[in-house]
């Protein structure tokens, strides 16, 4: 929902996406490769840094318009710089550092920078004592997430003035929203930063630090129309490697009153189906078994890159729900996106998030239904239970037509998962509007919530237009009312589920106790069990031990408001369950289980 932006080179026109596929893979070679020796780097840096007080000349802006954009030798669209030898955006085998604040956009974010930096000759570092470079991926959703970045900047600060003396100069940039929001703000305020992308400047990285490493402060906080990365394969450290997020668009159109991503993320535009449909392949075929499809507003995803997809049919929404912009019409759709990449691997669990509840159709429903590999999970943010402050948060909908919307989805989905979020205590609410949020949270009963108080941020229509009058102690009592009732209900819901084999992905260890395994439903709900083999098939006496990316049954022995427990029955996989629920009688495809039933009784 709240992601960072990357920005692009200043006087560069961005580059149109490429298929996946043409990308030669991210390596260091080029680095090794080279002809130029580090005495020779060290010569031509010296030289740069004694120039670059000046800045460009006159005359390297006449060479830019000549030189252009040119295209590298590996078919990769790349920015020329005349005032920047070709050697000085090289890495190096210096040593980046990451750290990674707020949504798993930011995660997919990370991944983007890292493989366009492996490209330029950068190495990789978990040890922060060893960093040349330290990149912030940040967050601006609220002052809270704000002002964790400012309290580690200072911490950063001061182990980079410790550094001078005994090592290469460290230096430190913030990426993504943070960095779009304050601008320069980032980069006067006690000269903190070095280098500022935001994120839709990820590609002009080694520039900026080639700049810096020359002892300027560089910054590139352009947006763009265009920029999806679709010809950047992102370099994943997902736990063990067995799930991934794909990000699919970027950006956001709905300008909710409340929220800064259209500011700092910029407007919608989505990935090409052909190199979203390829990064998904190689996930399977490195043994990936869940890919969770990111997007500001995932579920607006709409293709336009090919002329076939660029028809009149008009953007369907939920029912009852409406935008504030005119109803978009052609392009490839999210549930024809959906609906390809879960056909790529029956054994590759599909999930997506984050969705505004107006792009849910019929048809979306129905497929997520059908579909096996695609959870039936489903992320609907309400914001708020009241019809009024749901007008003011521009929301597009009512208390009704969103109720309306959940009977619809599990009238479809009998077995779904819901998931939440919540604001308390933006501008208006009373009292009332706050006991409609406590009853739509009891009405609808979700699983997982993200609750916060309201923050207020600059530039969005909140701010212009409306007063932040609920007192700060208010908003807190009701966040922890909101809550209360929220675990309330998840404890219920997750009770009901007692007495069920669920399939579980395997995460690993337990984070409590090395004695215990924990994963995850196809509802996304942690579950966890304890570490010992278990039937490696039906009906078979041998066994086999648990390790992450297995699916396993377990079966459901107690719950609360957070995760279940249980004790694994056996290994299993998708396809195994499918094809075993297709032979059961209706009447026991619910998930449940009599007591003392078999494995085999049920489906999750």
């Amino acid at each position: 929902m709240e992601y960072l932006r990357t920005f692009k080179p200043l006087f560069s026109i961005a580059p149109h996406w490429r298929p996946i596929r043409c990308i030669k893979p991210r390596s260091c070679s080029n680095l090794a490769n080279s002809s130029v020796t580090s005495r020779e780097r060290r010569t031509t840096r010296d030289k740069f840094k004694s120039q670059i007080s000046c800045g460009p000349s006159f005359q390297d802006f006449i060479k830019g318009v000549s030189a252009g954009q040119t295209s590298a030798a590996d078919g990769e669209s790349s920015h020329r710089h005349a005032y920047l030898s070709e050697e000085l955006d090289m890495g190096d085998s210096r040593k980046v550092y990451f750290e990674t604040y707020g949504c798993q956009m930011n995660v997919n974010d990370t991944e983007i920078a890292w493989s366009i930096l492996q490209r330029k000759g950068y190495q990789r570092t978990i040890d922060l004592s060893q960093a040349d470079v330290v990149l912030l991926v940040t967050c601006s959703i609220r002052d809270k997430a704000e002002q964790t970045i400012w309290n580690r900047l200072q911490q950063l600060t001061a182990l980079k003035k410790r550094r001078l003396k005994t090592h290469t100069p460290m230096k430190i940039g913030i990426l993504g929203c943070m960095a779009e929001r304050l601008k320069t703000e980032l980069l006067e305020r006690e000269k903190l930063v070095d280098v500022l992308a935001g994120p839709d400047a990820y590609r002009d990285l080694p520039r900026l630090l080639a700049l810096a490493d020359g002892g300027q402060q560089a910054s590139n906080v352009l947006l763009s129309l265009e920029e999806t990365y679709a010809d950047v394969m992102p370099v994943h450290h997902a736990p063990q490697g067995h799930s991934a997020f794909v990000s699919i668009m970027r950006g956001c159109d709905n300008m909710c009153s409340y929220c800064i991503v259209p500011f700092t993320r910029g407007r919608e535009r989505s990935r090409p189906v052909s190199s979203i449909l390829e990064e998904v392949r190689l996930l399977s075929e490195q043994g990936v078994k869940e890919v969770t499809l990111l997007g500001q507003n995932v579920n607006s995803y709409r293709d336009m890159s090919e002329e076939q997809f660029c028809g009149s049919d008009l953007t369907q929404l939920s029912r009852g729900f409406k935008t504030v912009y005119r109803t978009k019409q052609g392009g490839l759709r999210f549930s024809d996106l959906l609906d390809r990449v879960s056909r790529i691997d029956p054994d590759m669990r599909i999930r997506f998030t984050s969705p505004h509840p107006k792009d849910f159709p019929d048809e979306v429903l129905h497929l997520i239904a059908e579909r096996k590999n695609i959870c039936q999970q489903i992320h609907l943010p309400a914001q708020s239970g009241s019809s009024k402050v749901l007008k003011a948060m521009r929301r597009g909908y009512t208390r009704e037509a969103y109720l309306e919307l959940v009977r619809n989805i599990k009238k479809i989905i009998p077995e779904v998962s819901l998931s939440s979020d919540f604001i308390s205590g933006f501008c208006g609410e009373t009292e009332d509007d706050h006991l409609q949020t406590l009853s739509l949270i009891r009405e609808v009963g979700y699983n997982v919530g993200f609750l916060f108080a309201y923050s207020m941020r600059q530039k969005t229509h909140a701010f212009h237009r409306l007063q932040d009058d609920v007192p700060a102690e208010v908003k807190h009592q009701r966040l922890e009312e909101c809550i209360s009732v929220f675990r309330e209900e998840a404890a219920r819901v997750n009770a009901a589920l007692i007495g069920s084999t669920q399939l579980v992905l395997v995460e690993g260890e337990s984070k409590r106790s090395a004695k215990d395994m924990c994963g995850r439903t196809d509802g996304n709900i942690k579950v966890i069990f304890p570490k010992e083999d278990v039937a490696a098939q039906p009906a078979k006496s041998d066994s086999a031990p648990v390790n992450a990316g297995d699916y396993v049954l377990v079966k459901i022995l107690s719950a609360n408001s957070q995760s279940l427990r249980g004790r694994a029955l056996r290994h299993s996989s998708l396809r195994d369950m499918a094809q075993h629920c297709e032979t059961l009688p209706r009447h026991l495809l619910d998930g449940h289980v009599a007591s003392g039933s078999t494995m085999t009784d049920t489906c999750p």
